[in-house]
């Protein structure tokens, strides 16, 4: 049983929620992430792309290959840290083997509604199966 995470990039808000929750859960030093939150859009960190009055910004998740996909503890319903703790309901968590899970769900929903589906290449060193879903403009 493979577990993934899927993340709905449309309802990602770039809080760093899941990068902190990671962080505190595994006591990781300052400088140290596991995941972190890309921002899509202009060059820097939350600068937005496109020109006036046509600017356009989105967050990413991105999980490292450092990250263990930890299954968090009792407290998060045996979920993740970064994913029981995202205030947006944009990460979900599951086993897509098992069609009533609650990811094969989601997934399929975010299918139905015409969301395209992808993952991120294996040459920029990311975690396996980890899902993005984002519709378009």
């Amino acid at each position: 049983m493979v577990k993934s995470i899927l993340v709905d990039i449309n309802r990602c808000t770039g809080c760093w929620t899941c990068s902190m929750a990671c962080k505190t859960a595994h006591d990781l030093d300052t400088d140290e992430f596991w995941q972190y939150v890309r921002t899509i859009g202009g060059g820097e960190r939350d600068e937005p792309g496109g020109e006036w009055p046509n600017l356009y910004m989105k967050w990413m998740p991105i999980w490292k290959l450092s990250c263990t996909k930890c299954g968090g503890d009792n407290t998060t319903d045996n979920k993740p840290y970064c994913v029981f703790n995202c205030p947006t309901g944009a990460l979900t968590y599951g086993d897509l083997a098992d069609e009533q899970s609650e990811i094969s769900q989601r997934l399929n929903e975010l299918k139905g509604r015409r969301y395209r589906v992808y993952e991120i290449p294996e040459w920029e060193d990311t975690r396996k199966s980890i899902l993005y879903a984002e519709k378009g403009i």
